[in-house]
């Protein structure tokens, strides 16, 4: 793997994490890292 393929990941994950600011469901915010992830393989 390269780094640039998961600093991209860490990107996105950082992303979701700011948009769902707020949000006090952490399944959720889970879900939505682990879809993003299984767009990208």
């Amino acid at each position: 793997v390269s780094l640039g393929f998961v600093e991209g990941l860490n990107n996105k994950i950082r992303v979701i994490q700011r948009r769902a600011d707020g949000l006090r469901d952490e399944e959720y915010l889970r879900l939505k890292i682990l879809t993003c992830m299984l767009k990208e393989i």
